[in-house]
């Protein structure tokens, strides 16, 4: 072990003897009474030496044996140290990614702040490197998703999309301007491609994998492999699913970012019967007329999904199986959507958040709930959604989970 405290959170001294560690209360913790031996073993705990090493340094200190050994647990317990040698085997390799690693390293401080153990941040980042996503749709939402998921580590990010760019489908973050006219799927490829870190493209318009791999990976290496991508049309994707056993089979997440938001907001359940059949985890975004949704991650069997909402809605609204045929029949399909470049970033990036916390460990907010959004005041609203007992999903058999904490005020460590 080497014994790091978390760069991530920022240290003052709120007093003679009292150190904060950490800014927001969510994460703030208070260390105390220091005195200046201790101070400056704080200082030696940088990730550089190993317990022995510290030891030593803690008695030409002056403080006595035992006492570097029960400042490391007691800063361990209140979650202030990290380790720089920790996480297995694949963070390992991760470390030795040097370039790949400098760009994740905004990410990774991250994770140390959000992930208390020691190591649990390098471990997560590595762990990315092994999932694979599936956005379904590469318009302004969408297309942004799949970037921003790609640029944090995360291994595999597969786009669902046919047509070709549409000069309103341009948004920073997702397709480039130079796109418009070119196959999305293509677009999509090169965009989730350039975006991964690590990587640097040296043939744009071709459709094999170019990379610069410090592991020593040859150009042209399987997409398959950890930090790999890939672009589809729907058709060619789909039929590719059922040939491996489902169309969820492999897959840690499935993103429903259409470019037509209405199946977001809406979702068809019949399109999502495969994900329940395969225990697929998917998660539903988009903007329809000027709303922004984000929501439900479905949990197939244990939270509400696609049919649930439906079921739900012709509940309250017995007409609304009619209009909801009117609106899918694709009269108006040549519209263009009303998608605010501001409004769509926002749903992305919350999109892509919600999603890492998911592939990370955790159960974020959009679990069974939706949030919206709406142009101009954009206040942010959420609702939970119950699994519909008639629904053939089995969710609303399962018992609920709890709800995660909110944050609190900084807590204490007592240093003695």
């Amino acid at each position: 072990m080497h014994p790091m405290v978390k760069p991530a959170l920022r240290r003052a001294w709120r007093e003679r003897q009292t150190v904060q560690f950490g800014i927001t209360p969510a994460h703030a913790v208070v260390v105390g009474p220091v005195d200046t031996a201790t101070g400056s073993f704080l200082d030696l705990l940088d990730g550089t030496r190993g317990l022995a090493l510290l030891r030593e340094e803690a008695r030409s200190l002056g403080l006595p044996d035992g006492r570097a050994d029960a400042l490391v647990d007691r800063l361990w317990a209140a979650g202030l140290l990290d380790d720089s040698t920790a996480g297995g085997r694949a963070a390992e390799a991760l470390r030795n990614r040097k370039v790949e690693l400098d760009r994740l390293r905004a990410d990774l401080a991250s994770l140390s702040i959000t992930h208390r153990d020691p190591g649990a941040a390098m471990e997560r980042l590595a762990a990315r490197r092994t999932a694979r996503v599936q956005v379904r749709g590469a318009g302004r939402v969408g297309a942004a998703v799949a970037s921003a998921l790609s640029a944090s580590g995360v291994g595999r990010v597969d786009v669902l999309d046919s047509g070709c760019t549409e000069p309103w489908d341009v948004a920073p973050g997702g397709l480039p301007a130079e796109s418009v006219g070119e196959r999305r799927d293509v677009a999509a490829r090169l965009l989730v491609r350039r975006s991964a870190p690590g990587r640097s493209v040296r043939a744009a318009g071709s459709g094999t994998r170019t990379a610069a791999d410090p592991d020593g990976a040859e150009e042209g290496a399987a997409d398959d492999a950890p930090g790999g991508w890939a672009a589809e049309r729907p058709e060619r994707a789909d039929e590719r699913a059922a040939a491996v056993g489902g169309g969820g089979a492999g897959l840690s997440l499935v993103i429903v970012a259409p470019r037509d938001g209405l199946a977001a907001y809406v979702p068809d359940p019949a399109s999502a019967e495969r994900w329940i059949a395969t225990g697929t985890p998917h998660l539903y975004a988009g903007v329809v007329e000027a709303t922004g949704v984000v929501g439900p991650l479905v949990l197939p069997g244990g939270t509400a999904c696609a049919g649930c909402l439906t079921e739900e809605r012709t509940a309250r609204e017995p007409g609304w199986p009619l209009m909801l045929a009117q609106w899918r029949s694709g009269r108006r399909a040549s519209v263009t959507p009303a998608c605010d470049l501001g409004l769509a970033t926002t749903v992305a990036g919350l999109t892509a958040a919600h999603a890492l916390s998911f592939l990370d460990g955790e159960l974020p907010a959009s679990t069974g709930a939706r949030w919206e959004i709406t142009l101009p005041l954009l206040d942010w609203r959420s609702e939970r959604i119950a699994p519909h007992p008639r629904c053939p999903c089995g969710a609303a058999g399962e018992q609920e989970g709890e709800g995660m904490a909110a944050p609190g005020a900084p807590h204490d460590t007592m240093v003695r």
